[in-house]
């Protein structure tokens, strides 16, 4: 029994305890359960609450996007509705023109209608009238119209001359006041000496026995002296004094400087010649270069090439009909900038391009070009503005003017070439000039005398009153000095002269 009790007891306290352990368990799953169904509740009243906030939300905007677009289309109505009166406006607007043009247009045809009918009782009327013309005057109607149509041309062409005269005198009245008070401005701003430099030829000796010691024994100190400075030395009968020779006037100028060096020093052999020469040479090739810096340093011109300066400073042993070419070009160059700064042009070119407008002269050459081709391709090499170039190149009308620089620096040329005293010009030319501008005006039909008068300044010309009428010597002086400026070359201007008179000479006996 004992055995029994203790063995049923831990089984009962096992069974007892397994009890109780499962009815834990079982007490606590349905305690979780419950609070997890109490949570899905909780989320279910949660979910539903949000989705009626949501729905509400949306009514709230459906409900204000309706009425805008409500707003919307009601503006919209409106604008049509404006759009749609101004149309009908705009259609009355256009019917009542519509009938306004269609009433004028009727007017219109009426009045037509009506000049129709003027038209064909004028027509009437005036062969009635032209019928009588030709049977009172004794000429038909295309005579009476050809002399009708002659008295209008004579009428309006004198009265077209009369006005071409007076446009012309009005023009030159003006245009000459301008320009002449333009040119004397610039003449009176510039003193410029009187250029009296000539080429020296000729070299004083102490005596004529130096003649002897400069042409050495069996001449080898002249041929030297020839040689080295390619001259030609006169020795005559002139007393006390040499000529020297040459178409060069630097080679000339280093040739009178040596013998006037020897002549100084006596001591006249071939070696001392040729230390002299060199030493001349040098010395005139420094001159040479420092005229030339001279002359662009007095102007204040910048910028020109070695070659350039070299080619001025020649200018400086260079006359040209008794003119020095440097002076005459340092002249035309304040002539044109003045003139540049008066007609409100470039001053630096127009200056520029009256330097180097005979720069050409001092260039040595053997070809055939002119001192204007020369002076052209060597501006060209000195990169000198287009408008210089063309300076360079028109001053004597050789190349037509492309800029205003250029017509200025001709006018400074012809300025300075024409002053009095400025330069020379032989009996021959002179005389054939004059003859020239005569020849001219006598090749003229209805001349009968030209006379070329104040040293060729003015032509006079006397035509014969039956052949020439006013406006006919009007349009002879015109051509006369369109002639004269084509075919001949003159400094300064010519003035052409035409006078016309009517001599009636009656005798009372």
């Amino acid at each position: 029994m004992h055995i029994v009790l203790w063995l049923g007891l831990p089984l009962a306290g096992l069974i007892l305890g397994w009890t109780i352990r499962w009815l834990y368990a079982r007490f606590q799953l349905s305690s979780s359960e419950q609070k997890a169904e109490r949570v899905r509740r909780d989320a279910i009243k949660e979910a539903e609450a949000q989705k009626k906030e949501i729905i509400l939300e949306a009514k709230d905007e459906l409900l204000q996007e309706r009425n805008t677009q409500e707003n919307e289309l009601k503006d919209r109505r409106l604008e049509l509705q404006r759009f749609e009166n101004r149309l009908l406006q705009k259609e009355e607007s256009l019917d009542k023109k519509i009938a306004y043009v269609e009433k004028q247009q009727q007017g219109f045809l009426d009045r037509e209608r009506k000049i129709a009918q003027q038209e064909e009782e004028l027509g009437k009327q005036e062969e009635t009238l032209q019928q009588e013309l030709e049977r009172v005057s004794g000429m038909t109607a295309e005579e009476a119209k050809r002399v009708l149509m002659s008295s209008i041309e004579d009428d309006a062409r004198h009265d077209a001359q009369a006005t071409i005269n007076k446009i012309e005198q009005e023009a030159n009245a003006t245009a000459e006041k301008q320009a002449r008070e333009i040119l004397v401005g610039t003449i009176q701003r510039i003193a410029s000496e009187v250029n009296a430099e000539v080429t020296v030829t000729s070299v004083s000796l102490p005596n004529d026995e130096m003649k002897g010691r400069i042409i050495g024994r069996e001449g080898r100190n002249i041929r030297t002296l020839e040689t080295l400075t390619g001259v030609d030395i006169i020795i005559d009968d002139t007393p006390e004094a040499v000529v020297v020779s040459c178409f060069d006037p630097v080679r000339k100028e280093i040739a009178r400087r040596s013998l006037e060096r020897l002549v100084t020093d006596g001591r006249i052999h071939p070696t001392r010649i040729e230390e002299v020469v060199q030493k001349t040479t040098q010395e005139i090739s420094q001159v040479i270069y420092d005229e030339g810096e001279k002359a662009l340093f007095d102007l204040g011109i910048h910028h020109v090439k070695p070659d350039g300066i070299r080619a001025i400073g020649r200018l400086y042993f260079r006359a040209s009909y008794g003119q020095n070419v440097l002076a005459h070009s340092k002249e035309v160059a304040v002539f044109s900038a003045m003139l540049a700064a008066e007609v409100g042009a470039d001053r630096e070119i127009a200056k520029r391009g009256g330097l180097l407008h005979d720069i050409g002269k001092g260039i040595e050459s053997n070809g055939d070009s002119n001192h204007v081709e020369l002076a052209v391709d060597l501006a060209k090499r000195l990169d000198e503005d287009e408008r210089v170039i063309n300076s360079i190149a028109a001053h004597h009308g050789d190349v037509p003017h492309n800029c205003v620089e250029s017509v200025l620096v001709q006018i400074a040329d012809a300025l300075s070439a024409s002053r009095p005293g400025a330069r020379r010009e032989t009996l021959d030319n002179y005389i054939k000039r004059l003859e020239n501008l005569e020849r001219i005006a006598e090749d003229f039909t209805g001349v009968e005398k030209a006379y070329a008068i104040q040293a060729g300044r003015e032509l006079r010309i006397m035509v014969d009153h039956e052949k020439v009428s006013d406006g006919e010597a009007k349009e002879i002086a015109k051509s006369i000095a369109k002639r004269i400026e084509s075919e001949l070359r003159y400094p300064g201007r010519i003035k052409v002269t035409m006078i016309r008179e009517t001599r009636i000479v009656e005798y009372a006996r």
